[in-house]
């Protein structure tokens, strides 16, 4: 990383200046401020500053400074300034600033195929960082976010977002925002960048003192006594100050006396701005002539900045007949040029200027800039903020218009985006088939944020109002997909069961609803039901012409026969479905678990094909990533977290699901993840972190819909085995009883084979007998019985040796283990053979089986089930060596020795200077995987940036592989 001379001055002698040749007075506390801010980023770390104050207290003069400082340093400066209308732009600024390009042109596929992607906050994240953190390795960089208070949605996402997966990165994040904005998505970044240890600078009111300064800057000689008392006037705003003091400048301000500015004392404030600033800017206004006034009355209503011909059309005039307005103003000192764009000097004389025109003249002229702005192509964005600021009625056309704007946004923030439809809506009369319209895209945006149970609330609303058939039963598919996201499959099929009693519905409506209410019998477990939904649609899908359709179906058919323990033909036809989607120029955006490569995956864990998962995973994933479909990450990472619990390697299941949880915070994702939080207790439980373990098992029954075969299963097993580690062996039992009694191969299935025998082992200590032998029932079904996958044969083999204490059995489940990869369950077959062969009397037998088990426990970073086995292995007499520092799950034991091999495997990379994205592709892993690793890596040294972690390694000179 090229940085810049360590002793070099943050500010060399250029004084408090800006790019206004006014030096910047008062501020010196603030500038202290971001001075200590750039030396902390010079230092290797990140910090955030946030600048907030009314109105004219100077907050762009600030960043003006700051940037000027940090460039004369070395810093890369990536300056953002928002407008207005931003706050329905649905592209990012940052991202513009940054030249980022659309990962959509980076993916491979086609562009009918990233056009099809309807949510991209994953692209708008990863892009953005990407970029970030490469030019952080060259040198430290500085974000100005000035105005934050009106900055795109996406941009303001990932300022909420970005901060905190950046901090080991010299970056400096700064906002300016007006104080008490009002808009709900300012006040979350606020809340976030709190808790991120912003700091807060709030400039208040100047001294008088100071007021006077400013005043003799602007004059070029110290102020009257008469213009000094009328600066107390001012609130102690400086930019007042500069505007009282130039509105005298025919007159001998220098002399002006206090009688003569009395009404030019700003007084009561109406909307941010001071009454009698507006009346003084009216005054000046009445001495331009007509052309300057008029243009700078549509200005007002067009933007803070403006494209000149616009005006020019709103004003029914060619642009050469307004040249000397323009003139009269840029002279007033009312405007600059300095742009492609005419601009005002500040939004505080726009908005003076806007707020003296009469409420109707600005509807009509709002409604008038829509429509002409419409009719050029403008954005979609600044063609709504003019149709919302005119207010009703609104036409078809203008419809039309904001919700093209409302489709673009909820790509990049479907929250802002459905407040957006629903401030829309209300423009329109109740049962307006627009107004549905817009209420069910509200609806189902909502759905994909947390705001989940608002979403709900709006489809009861506008169910209540009385809908047209087909309307009604989009919005109950929409409230059954939420719910089915959610995990609230029964809350799902009482919608879709309404909405297919309605008649005369359109039959691809009709295959829609159907399709997604066999897949909520999969869900809940009712396979009968799902095959008897299957009649008809999976044959009509083959004959589709849209491979999302056909896929669907396949998929459709693999988890049916999947569920009904056929697990060939099930794992057949995912590898078909998955084939197929591969070989299609457009992806099939199918919900997980329907995507594919990810039910394949699920199907890879439960066979003897276990080690294929990676490769599926990694492939899946990635191309997920490429194509953007963010919402789809969280379960990428949880599946492969199940599939590397499986395989007994604790540690890398570890970080896969707290990356599921880490990107679902990010991409504020709804869907609870009982499955990342089941697997994190599984994985604490056999550490022995029963605390940590306990608080997952809380957050995964905190969510909705863990009642359900799809998720309640697993948080069954992992309440079970905490019990049962913690002694309350009957309380084990007993939250295994409901979920396995009746023995069905749909309900065993949702879990991977190898924890089949902790269920039987668990029901057995617990005397629920029941549960036990209904699970050996499940394995000798005939589907399952034969269909031929070693790995059954060793789990069923296994269960007969628990039931019946027969070593025979359990030995012959060994060979079955180990060839499948699973080895925490064949540490478990060992310590189990181990048991049953010393209560036979066998103790010199049993010793060997012991030591083994101890070390694939010990391996695989089991510490409490190793340090069971040691224990044991003391009782018969046998040696128990320690573990070997480094070859167990060590997170609660900080320093270079507790990382874990994958761990290691990045700090090579860190050295050679690559970015996390950079490792990712090395690696062939998630980007969101690397961050997990850092973040851990971070934590065990006792570090917080990247600089650190290289001077450790370098110092320890084993950097070459990796190995400590």
């Amino acid at each position: 990383m090229r940085g810049t001379d360590p002793t070099g001055d943050l500010d060399p002698g250029h004084g408090n200046r800006t790019g206004t040749g006014l030096r910047l007075r008062g501020r010196d506390r603030e500038i202290a401020a971001v001075h200590e801010a750039l030396q902390v980023v010079r230092g290797g770390r990140s910090a955030c500053v946030v600048v907030e104050g009314v109105p004219g207290a100077g907050k762009s003069r600030l960043l003006a400074e700051l940037n000027g400082r940090a460039r004369r340093c070395g810093f890369e400066v990536v300056p953002v300034r928002a407008d207005e209308f931003d706050q329905y732009a649905a592209g990012a600024a940052l991202q513009s600033v940054l030249h980022v390009a659309d990962r959509s042109d980076r993916s491979g596929r086609s562009t009918r195929a990233a056009a099809t992607v309807d949510d991209r906050r994953l692209w708008l994240l990863d892009g953005i960082s990407d970029a970030l953190e490469e030019r952080a390795q060259r040198a430290p960089v500085l974000v100005l976010v000035d105005d934050a208070q009106w900055a795109d949605p996406a941009t303001l996402f990932a300022l909420r977002t970005l901060p905190g997966r950046l901090a080991a990165s010299p970056i400096l994040w700064v906002l300016a925002v007006r104080s008490e904005t009002e808009r709900p998505t300012v006040a979350r970044v606020r809340e976030d960048l709190e808790r991120l240890g912003a700091r807060w600078l709030t400039l208040g009111p100047l001294p008088q003192r100071e007021l006077e300064h400013i005043a003799a800057d602007v004059l070029g000689a110290p102020p009257s006594p008469g213009l000094a008392r009328m600066l107390r006037g001012v609130a102690g705003n400086p930019f007042l100050v500069t505007e009282l003091v130039r509105s005298f400048a025919d007159a001998d301000a220098t002399q002006a006396d206090a009688t003569q500015a009395e009404t030019r004392v700003p007084g009561r404030a109406h909307h941010d701005v001071p009454a009698g600033f507006r009346l003084s800017v009216a005054t000046r206004l009445e001495q331009l002539p007509e052309d300057a006034l008029r243009l700078l009355q549509v200005g007002s209503v067009l933007g803070r900045e403006f494209d000149f011909g616009t005006a020019a059309r709103m004003l029914g005039r060619q642009s050469g007949s307004l040249l000397s307005g323009v003139e009269a103003a840029l002279n007033a000192g009312l405007l600059s040029a300095d742009g492609p764009r005419l601009a005002f000097r500040h939004d505080l004389m726009r908005q003076a200027v806007h707020e003296n025109l009469p409420l109707p003249v600005r509807s009509a002229l709002h409604r008038d800039a829509a429509e002409i702005l419409r009719g050029a192509g403008a954005r979609a964005a600044e063609v709504a903020w003019h149709v919302v600021m005119a207010g009703g009625p609104v036409d078809d056309d203008a419809v039309t218009a904001l919700h093209t704007a409302v489709r673009e946004l909820s790509s990049t923030a479907p929250d802002e985006a459905a407040d957006f439809a629903q401030r829309i809506a209300g423009l329109l009369p109740p049962r307006d088939r627009r107004r549905v319209a817009l209420v069910t895209d509200a609806a189902e945006y909502l759905g994909r944020t947390r705001r989940v149970h608002e979403a709900l609330d709006l489809v009861d609303t506008a169910l209540s109002a009385g809908l047209e058939p087909p309307q009604e039963a989009n919005l109950r598919l929409v409230a059954a997909e939420i719910h089915q996201a959610a995990g609230d499959d029964n809350a799902a099929m009482t919608h879709l069961r309404q909405a297919l009693s309605l008649p005369a519905l359109p039959s691809h409506l009709r295959d829609l609803l159907l399709k997604t209410q066999g897949t909520g019998h999969v869900y809940l477990g009712n396979i009968t039901a799902a095959e008897q939904t299957d009649t008809g649609l999976v044959e009509a899908s083959r004959r589709s012409h849209d491979p999302a359709v056909v896929v669907s179906g396949m998929v459709f058919q693999s988890q049916t026969s999947f569920y009904r323990g056929r697990l060939t033909p099930a794992l057949e036809l995912a590898e078909a479905a998955t084939a197929r989607a591969c070989a299609e120029p457009t992806v099939p955006h199918l919900r997980p678990p329907r995507i594919p490569a990810l039910w394949l995956a699920t199907v890879l864990t439960s066979t003897d094909r276990l080690a294929d998962t990676a490769g599926i995973l990694r492939a899946g994933q990635h191309e997920a990533e490429a194509l953007g479909l963010g919402w789809s990450l969280p379960h990428w990472h949880a599946r492969r977290a199940c599939a590397l619990l499986e395989q007994g390697a604790l540690d890398d299941a570890t970080v896969e699901a707290e990356a599921g949880l880490a990107v679902a915070d990010e991409l504020e994702i709804a869907q609870p993840n009982p499955l990342a939080r089941s697997v994190l207790a599984l994985v604490e439980t056999r550490r022995g972190d029963l605390a940590r373990a306990a608080d997952h098992v809380r957050a995964a029954e905190a969510g909705s819909g863990t009642h359900s075969p799809r998720y309640g299963l697993w948080v069954s097993l992992a309440r079970a085995c905490l019990a049962d580690a913690e002694g309350r062996y009957a309380a084990a039992a007993a939250a295994l009883a409901g979920a396995f009694e009746d023995g069905a191969p749909a309900r065993l299935l949702v879990l991977p084979p190898s924890h089949w025998p902790g269920i039987v082992r668990i029901a057995l200590r617990g005397e629920e007998p029941s549960v036990a032998r209904a699970v050996a029932g499940a394995l000798r079904t005939p589907a399952i019985r034969d269909d031929g996958q070693e790995i059954i044969g060793a789990v069923r083999a296994h269960v007969d040796g628990l039931l019946h204490r027969d070593p025979a059995a359990l030995a012959s489940a060994l060979p079955g283990y180990r060839g499948t990869g699973r080895q925490l369950a064949l540490a478990a077959a060992y310590e189990d053979l181990a048991q049953v062969t010393a209560a036979a009397g066998d103790a010199a037998s049993a010793i060997p089986h012991l030591e083994e088990a101890g070390r694939l426990a010990a391996a695989s970073g089991a510490e409490r089930d190793h340090d069971r086995i040691r224990r044991r292995l003391r009782r018969l007499g046998g040696h128990a060596d320690a573990p070997k520092p480094g070859t167990t799950g060590t997170t609660g034991r900080p320093g270079w020795r507790s990382l874990t091999a994958s761990e290691r495997k990045l700090i090579p990379l860190v050295v050679e200077g690559l970015t996390n994205r950079a490792i990712a592709d090395r690696l062939y892993v998630s980007v969101h995987t690397v961050n997990t690793h850092m973040r851990h890596i971070f934590t065990k040294l006792g570090i917080n940036t990247r600089v650190e972690l290289t001077r450790l390694a370098v110092e320890r000179g084993d950097i070459a592989d990796g190995a400590g």
